[in-house]
């Protein structure tokens, strides 16, 4: 079997995606060059990587060990370069984070002020929801990822760097503003904005409440939280977001936090990456600004 390190990276963008097409733009080639590649690949090792059904690619079996064989091969050489950076140590180097979309409002304030200590370092940044974050997380191609509750089911390290209070917001006309002793049960009468299916921010409020006994009875999904914003201040109803997600709104006054029973909800950030993973010492020196610096960081800003 003679095949290439190029050729296996082609491969492996071609599985990933289940696209000749997506693969070739992803790598800057043509899609003639791309299917040459596969096909040499598959006149090699004498079996079919690939079947075409309709307009659908899909794997064959033997294409499915070759992509398991092609990340473990790229997890490996990335482990490689990461012992060749601890040689040279943190000079020069490319981050590589994701992080969780609510967290991408004071993440760049973080990144920017580590950057200014390594100004050489390239920084990679992916802002996702959950899933994406947990998908990082499972093909480990990444240094580290940014997020509120960290799957249990995975084998991780993971450690707190930060509060994210979860408050109740409303816009300033909003008829429990100026009321006192707001409890659960006033506000499960509500209608709620709150995030979609599968959001860690909706888990905690929907176990929030339900714990309380009172789960809550009319809701309006949205898909970011600038739309539950722009709802809640249209007056659709009650928010519960992230303070960080807040400074400008509160600042113009165009919404207002509602000091109700048992609010806010605290949860906290944390700094994850898969248990056992050697961090890069760019990673590694970004760990440690996180862990040293976010809150004094973000006292500055809010």
């Amino acid at each position: 079997m003679h095949i290439t390190f190029r050729q296996l990276t082609v491969l492996e963008a071609v599985a990933r995606n289940l696209s000749y097409t997506k693969a070739a733009e992803e790598l800057h080639l043509t899609q003639p060059a791309v299917s040459m590649q596969i096909k040499q690949i598959e006149e090699s090792l004498g079996l079919p990587l690939f079947e075409q059904i309709g307009k659908k690619v899909f794997l064959t079996e033997a294409g499915n060990e070759m992509y398991t064989y092609c990340r473990s091969i790229q997890q490996q050489l990335s482990e490689a370069e990461h012992v060749i950076e601890n040689l040279k140590g943190v000079k020069q180097g490319k981050l590589t984070i994701a992080v969780a979309s609510t967290a991408n409002y004071f993440a760049p304030k973080i990144l920017a002020a580590f950057n200014k200590e390594h100004e050489t370092v390239k920084i990679d940044l992916d802002v996702t929801n959950r899933h994406g974050l947990v998908e990082h997380l499972q093909k480990n191609d990444t240094d580290v990822v940014i997020m509120g509750r960290p799957p249990a089911e995975m084998d991780l390290e993971a450690e707190q760097f930060m509060q994210n209070p979860l408050v109740l917001i409303a816009s300033p006309d909003h008829h429990l503003v100026n009321k006192q002793n707001i409890s659960i049960q006033d506000l499960q009468k509500e209608t709620f904005i709150i995030r979609e299916e599968g959001s860690g921010t909706r888990t905690a409020i929907e176990k929030f409440f339900r714990e309380k006994g009172a789960p809550l009875e009319t809701t309006i999904n949205m898909s970011s939280n600038e739309a539950i914003k722009q709802a809640v201040q249209a007056g659709l109803g009650l928010g519960i977001v992230s303070i960080h997600t807040l400074e400008l709104e509160l600042e113009l006054n165009r919404l207002v936090v509602i000091n109700a029973d048992e609010f806010p909800i605290l949860r906290n950030w944390y700094i994850v990456y898969r248990k056992g993973k050697r961090l890069s010492p760019i990673a590694l020196a970004f760990k440690n600004f996180l862990l040293n610096h976010a809150r004094e960081l973000w006292k500055l800003s809010a």
